[in-house]
Parts: structure tokens; sequence; C-alpha cells
């Protein structure tokens, strides 16, 4: 496991979304795990990697998304 911590832009850059978006997703829950230290709020790179592979799918649809396939194709 990579215990890498990163700050919200750097998990952002790392994820190619926008820190906003991360910022709304630890509100909503949408995005990926992160830590709270006292007032800081850091980001593991494998919390990140994990997120990101959560992500992947196979259709547009989530009626048709084959995630067994994906995940076989991402190990």
């Amino acid at each position: 496991m990579s215990s890498e911590k990163m700050k919200t832009a750097e998990a952002a850059q790392y994820i190619s979304k926008s820190s906003g978006w991360l910022n709304k997703s630890r509100m909503t829950g949408d995005g990926p795990v992160y830590l709270k230290i006292g007032g800081a709020v850091r980001y593991l790179r494998s919390d990140l990697d994990a997120w990101l592979a959560s992500k992947r799918r196979t259709a547009i649809y989530d009626f048709a998304n084959d995630n067994k396939r994906a995940q076989a194709a991402a190990a």
C-alpha cells in the first residue's frame, strides 16, 4: 500500500479532476476515501488508485456494464 499523502490540489491533478470537485465530493460521498488529520485533508495514492479502478466501465449504460471483465482486465 502506498502511504504517500497528497493535498487536495495534488490529488485532484492525479485523478484529473478539479480541487472544487474533490471538495464537493467529500460532502456528497461520491469521491475517493480521504484522511482528516486535524484540519488538514489528505489523500493516499493507494486510495486514489482504488477509486480510479472502481470507475472502470465496459459500456455507457449501467445495466450493460460487465464489471467482472473490467476487473479482470485491471488485474
